[in-house]
């Protein structure tokens, strides 16, 4: 066994290098350092956003990215039948789940309480966790496709909560 245990260890060495590589490879692309201006999106999760997504120069609208993503509300509708909206099965799964885990990350910053306000405000109108998850990633996909429009930092607004 303990040529099993050196394998282990050298491929975990080998694993350890190949991030450092990445991350070099990041920080060299000024998208990098936009995104990760935003509360919830780290190293990893930025990386997955940046491969989906390229620069983000293809999607005209918040609406154009947060459909790719899977993360836009779908309409079913058959002839006069038009039913309600409903999370869609399509999209970029790779994109919804960094995007996704984002959100779920950003509701515990401290530094930036927006996202935990908007997720207790879904929450107390009766939305499941998941739901309310995928409406602050979905809220995010706007603040995520200004940041790349504009080519500006994350700002967090300031927040007035009643006392």
């Amino acid at each position: 066994m303990p040529g099993l245990a050196a394998q282990l260890a050298a491929a975990h060495a080998q694993r350890q290098a190949t991030e450092r590589e990445i991350a070099a490879l990041l920080e060299a692309l000024p998208l990098f350092h936009l995104l990760t201006s935003l509360p919830g999106l780290g190293v990893r999760t930025t990386a997955a956003v940046i491969v989906a997504i390229g620069d983000g120069s293809g999607f005209r609208t918040a609406g154009h990215l947060a459909s790719y993503a899977g993360l836009a509300p779908a309409t079913k509708s058959s002839g006069t039948s038009i039913r309600g909206e409903h999370a869609p099965h399509r999209g970029n799964r790779l994109l919804k789940r960094a995007l996704f885990q984002a959100a779920f990350a950003a509701i515990g910053c401290k530094s930036d309480l927006s996202s935990r306000v908007y997720y207790d405000r879904q929450r107390s109108r009766g939305k499941t966790h998941t739901q309310a998850i995928l409406r602050l990633a979905r809220q995010r996909v706007n603040v995520i496709h200004a940041m790349i429009r504009t080519g500006t930092f994350y700002e967090p607004r300031t927040l007035h909560l009643a006392a």
